[in-house]
């Protein structure tokens, strides 16, 4: 029996389609289903898949009880499949029907990952028609007790792991997954994982995860998304004790030998896949993310989303919510609980948004943010004993011991989180911020909802439903004094798959900071009146992709004018150009 599906030209893969539609901008759709994400854009080439049996087991082209009778007999998949045909939306429903019956997060991850090994497009489908569901489950907060089990729910490898036993040989690691043509890279070395810290190679949950969404909520396609861990053991006894542990059974390498790892694999990365292709970082501890950040910014295409895309997120909250708490940004004093990353990153951001709005120096518009880490206000007394990324923030006070201390002195109009500690918005904090405003804006950022900083009912009940408030992992809405409160997400996934995908219509080759406050204010904008009059300072994620497409023109615009894409010519309709590169999950009939 033939094993492969006959020969297709002119790049129109394994599909029936028109190969010479074109978008704007002049780029030739010859992947139909791809558009303008991929960069082979004319070139006729010849392409086969599996047919039969290792068709119904290739997750790229399964369609299940989708295959039509033509195709079965075209494909060698009578007799293979039961005579049912059912269209995707039947297997959708089917699908929701199935995962709705399980009580416990988990199972309902377990379901969405083994529906990806199964079938590709249809798990995409599945999670596109019921986001704001399914966000929950394939994203913060389940990814993360995901990942605590990772070792005992693995099954099969869903990215390259890269650990110490590769150090000279990661070039040939990289060349040994299947796809060539990689637009997006998320990389995790596990030390920092969420609130839940060193989980070592089972942080692979979140790169993971983390693509899901660039498909998803940004329409990158599957195939030029790459996970990938870098194992340098880990520091968590339980899980070097753990039998079911998949990673390397050391304590974590640092120094040299982790820059030496590092730098081969940022090496390898541009070898193998070019200037192009962007490389995000992902929950790595604080001390090595800034310094990945500051000595790859200069040569590659990098992202950290716990530095930028949090920032960027959070600044599109800040300005939306200008609308409800009043004034303008440089009018507001902010407060952060956590130093770190996230804190320092969204900090900085605000920052820079406020000297670009004021014409005002950067030096100055940092004097209205301050920062509380484990050892209370940042402060000049401090400078000398602090880590290099907190010395910006250290301004001229007394100092003060604690979070409630710090407001009571500071008497700020907004409350950011992001400890990583649960529950240290207390009562008292957050009635001392009712007490000075009339809308507090509180954001409890941190993940997942175990480690928020409070809950949405504490946050309205303890500012008698005047409270502003928003937080990194979801919450369901709330009823105070007969009113229904809806609490907004400050959720990462609103803004990178945006910038991933504006960056990759515009061909960038870095990202600036300006990109970030493009982003930002693009997300602001898309929040409308009806969100509003429900105290929201986001958009539903139901409108994701419409909202991505917005972030990615943004960014694109930023890209072209800062003279760092390299797609050429620019398209005339930016927005236009990323709605028509996004990848579709429906399925495509097979000649």
């Amino acid at each position: 029996m033939e094993s492969t599906l006959k020969d297709i030209r002119d790049g129109a893969s394994v599909l029936d389609m028109d190969p010479t539609s074109t978008i704007d901008g002049g780029v030739e759709d010859v992947y139909g289903e791809d558009r303008a994400t991929e960069d082979q854009l004319v070139t006729p080439w010849t392409f086969s898949v599996a047919s039969g049996y290792s068709l119904l087991r290739d997750p790229q082209y399964n369609k299940g009880l989708a295959f039509t009778l033509k195709e079965r007999d075209t494909h060698y998949l009578r007799g293979l499949l039961p005579p049912a045909v059912v269209t995707q939306d039947l297997q959708v429903r089917k699908l929701m029907n199935s995962i709705r019956q399980y009580e416990v997060p988990l199972q309902k991850y377990i379901a969405m990952m083994e529906l990806q090994e199964r079938n590709e497009r249809l798990f995409y489908k599945v999670l596109i028609d019921n986001v704001e569901e399914l966000l929950p489950v394939v994203y913060t907060p389940t990814v993360g007790e995901a990942c605590q089990k990772y070792g005992s729910i693995f099954k099969r490898p869903q990215g390259l792991y890269i650990s110490l036993n590769e150090k000279g040989k990661i070039l040939e690691v990289l060349k040994n997954w299947p796809e060539r043509s990689i637009q997006v890279i998320v990389v995790t070395d596990g030390e920092r994982i969420l609130g839940l810290g060193d989980l070592g190679c089972q942080g692979m949950g979140i790169p993971v995860g983390k693509l899901s969404l660039y498909t998803a909520l940004g329409g990158v396609r599957p195939s030029a998304c790459l996970p990938i861990t870098i194992d340098v053991g880990t520091n968590n006894e339980q899980l070097l004790k753990d039998e079911f542990y998949i990673g390397l059974r050391q304590r974590r390498a640092t120094g040299q030998e982790y820059a030496e790892l590092l730098h081969e694999f940022m090496t390898a990365v541009k070898q193998n896949y070019g200037e192009k292709v962007l490389v995000q970082f992902e929950d790595f501890a604080n001390h090595n993310a800034f310094e990945l950040l500051a000595k790859y910014g200069t040569t590659h295409l990098v992202l950290n989303d716990d530095i930028q895309g949090t920032a960027a997120v959070v600044l599109a909250g800040v300005v939306a919510a200008l609308k409800l708490i009043g004034g303008s940004l440089a009018d507001h004093k902010f407060l952060f609980l956590g130093a770190g990353e996230a804190g320092t990153g969204i900090a900085e951001l605000i920052a820079l948004e406020i000297s670009k709005r004021t014409k005002t120096p950067v030096e100055e518009t940092r004097k209205k943010i301050w920062l509380v880490d484990s050892k209370g206000l940042i402060v000049n007394s401090r400078k000398d004993s602090l880590q290099h990324f907190k010395k910006p923030w250290a301004h001229e006070h007394e100092p003060v011991k604690d979070l409630l201390g710090a407001v009571k002195a500071i008497k700020p109009t907004v409350l950011i989180g992001s400890s990583g500690v649960g529950r240290t918005f207390t009562k008292e904090v957050v009635e001392a911020m009712a007490s000075y405003n009339e809308k507090p804006l509180i954001l409890a950022l941190s993940n997942p909802t175990s480690q928020s900083e409070c809950t949405a009912e504490e946050a309205y009940t303890w500012t008698k439903g005047r409270a502003i408030f928003a937080s990194g992992s979801p919450f369901d809405p709330v009823e105070y004094n007969g009113k229904v409160y809806v609490p907004g997400q400050s959720n990462n996934a609103y803004i990178f798959p945006g910038i991933g995908l504006g960056l990759v219509i515009s061909g960038a080759i870095r990202v600036h900071d300006d990109m970030l406050l493009a982003a930002s204010e693009a997300l602001a904008t898309q929040v409308t009146q009806e969100n509003y009059d429900k105290g929201l300072i986001y958009p539903p994620f139901s409108n994701i992709r419409k909202i991505s497409a917005h972030i990615a023109a943004n960014v694109a615009a930023k890209a072209y004018e800062l003279g760092v894409a390299t797609r050429l010519p620019r398209p005339k309709n930016l927005v236009k150009c990323a709605e028509s590169s996004m990848y579709t999950p429906t399925y495509r009939g097979y000649r």
